[in-house]
């Protein structure tokens, strides 16, 4: 792992998923797509073969995921969500006021919520790194990308359950 790969922290279950997925892209994903490519290619012209394309282009899509997946991994620190979370941590759901306006959110990594609808900040977000290690109650402020200076009040912190 290259030192400047920042470490992700997923869950046992974020994990697995994630392994079954790329084991599933790498092996019958890939074997799919070439017998699609291949099926397209035998109907003719190139040049104008849209399913031949549309087969490329869904090739490309299955190898980027694949690299996203296989590093995601590779810098995974697996663990169990906190049992009980009285400051802002990975893997925790966090109920704060941003700017005046209430917000709840995950702290962690984009795939540990899964089909869940929680909006997720990454730890290395300027939101993230602002706010881990505050108590219910701690206040700060964060640097947006666009120069502005946020304020944000922690109101409520607890465990990420899955769902």
């Amino acid at each position: 792992m290259s030192p400047e790969a920042p470490v992700t922290w997923l869950t046992q279950e974020a994990f697995e998923r994630l392994s079954a997925e790329l084991a599933q892209l790498s092996g019958e994903g890939r074997l799919e797509i070439a017998k699609r490519i291949e099926q397209a290619r035998e109907e003719g012209d190139l040049k104008e073969n849209g399913g031949y394309h549309a087969a490329k282009e869904e090739q490309g899509k299955i190898e980027a995921r694949i690299r996203q997946l296989t590093q995601l991994l590779r810098s995974a620190q697996v663990g169990q969500a906190p049992a009980a979370a009285d400051r802002v941590g990975m893997g925790t759901v966090v109920t704060a006021t941003i700017a005046g306006d209430e917000s709840v959110f995950l702290v962690g990594n984009r795939e540990i919520a899964g089909d869940s609808d929680l909006d997720v900040y990454s730890e290395q977000s300027p939101l993230g790194q602002a706010i881990l290690g505050l108590a219910v109650g701690g206040k700060t402020t964060y640097t947006a990308p666009n120069g502005r200076e946020i304020s944000v009040e922690v109101r409520k912190v607890e465990p990420y359950s899955g769902q």
